[in-house]
């Protein structure tokens, strides 16, 4: 781009740490747009460098927002960057639209350092390429040193409504299956492993990822699913529960169907922890009648993101609003709502 000095390795300005200059307003915020968030999120709207985006739409649209506050920045499998777009991205999934764009705010700490700013941003053009999404708008500011943890993101996202969906908790009805995408709780696990430096073994990694090209097909595929939701905070247990309550139905989740590595039912073992409760940030839980569960299936196991997707249960008109587990043993125990933030600063 015109007036920005590039070498081999990417961004060239002098200095190597964030400073309050940068978010003064001035030529150092200047550089910093310039020489690390464009050469990053370049497209045609970001270039025109208004104070907001102008953007072409046509169908009904879904808007969702979120922040990210996650510690340590880096894990196995990714960084705040990535999380905050694969996270927006997601949400806008489970609303049956396809994202289309995102805006970036990034508060960031007197003293963080460059290069790490430059990973996470090149992580998040990454993200946003492979799910297809521009990254529009966007704004930075810095705190003072030790007021802000290093870096929070914040993105909010618009996409268009795929036409003929009709995704709402309202539409779970008894007699459904409950599906799971994946293995859960790899994230949440990884992340406490990472900030108490457990040794964990390296095939642990963060699930995190955009499912919204998954989604889209699958919506294409089967329109008659009801309801999808990520299994974000709170994990499984969570969106189980939410969705029994906005829905009025009972769930029963078989144990022995939920799919749990053994890295992370380890994990588990050693802190006690219950794998639904873990949070994950590319795993999604959907509810479908049971003659659409063999052709959801069959779209979900082509696609990288939903390969070990499976039957993990199935809603009743029973225990109303009520989500129970059914044990290897034979047992039944409640899977309550979480009380509160399990394992916190995960997203």
């Amino acid at each position: 781009m015109p007036g920005i000095n590039m070498d081999k390795a990417g961004i060239i300005m002098d200095d190597k740490f964030i400073t309050l200059a940068h978010g003064a307003g001035g030529l150092k915020s200047r550089e910093l747009v310039e020489e690390v968030m464009l050469p990053a999120f370049d497209n045609e709207y970001l270039r025109q460098m208004h104070d907001g985006a102008k953007l072409q739409m046509t169908n009904n649209i879904a808007f969702t927002t979120d922040s990210y506050v996650v510690q340590p920045l880096f894990f196995n499998g990714g960084n705040i960057g990535k999380l905050a777009v694969c996270g927006t991205v997601n949400d806008l999934a489970m609303t049956g639209a396809v994202p289309k764009y995102i805006s970036v705010g990034m508060i960031i700490e007197e003293g963080f350092a460059i290069a790490d700013l430059q990973k996470i941003v090149m992580t998040m053009k990454e993200a946003a390429a492979e799910a297809g999404v521009h990254i529009v708008t966007g704004d930075t500011k810095v705190v003072d040193k030790n007021k802000g943890d290093g870096i929070f993101i914040n993105t909010a996202g618009v996409g268009e409504i795929i036409q003929g969906c009709d995704i709402a908790p309202q539409n779970v009805k008894a007699g459904m299956d409950v599906i799971a995408s994946g293995y859960l709780g790899d994230h949440a696990a990884t992340i406490m492993a990472c900030r108490h430096n457990l040794q964990m073994p390296g095939t642990l990694k963060s699930d995190c990822a955009p499912l919204n090209k998954l989604v889209e097909k699958l919506l294409q595929e089967v329109p008659q699913i009801a309801v999808m939701r990520d299994a974000t905070r709170g994990g499984a247990a969570a969106v189980l529960n939410e969705i029994a309550g906005q829905a009025g139905i009972g769930i029963i989740i078989d144990e022995d169907k939920i799919p749990v590595r053994k890295e992370v039912n380890g994990f588990c073992d050693i802190l006690g922890f219950e794998p639904l409760y873990l949070a994950n940030e590319g795993k999604f839980i959907t509810f479908v009648d049971k003659k659409y569960t063999e052709k959801v299936l069959a779209v979900m196991h082509q696609s990288e993101y939903g390969k070990d997707a499976c039957v993990i249960g199935e809603t009743n008109d029973k225990a109303v609003n009520e989500v129970v587990l059914r044990t290897t043993i034979g047992g039944m125990r409640i899977i309550d709502m979480p009380a509160g933030e399990q394992i916190p600063r995960i997203c």
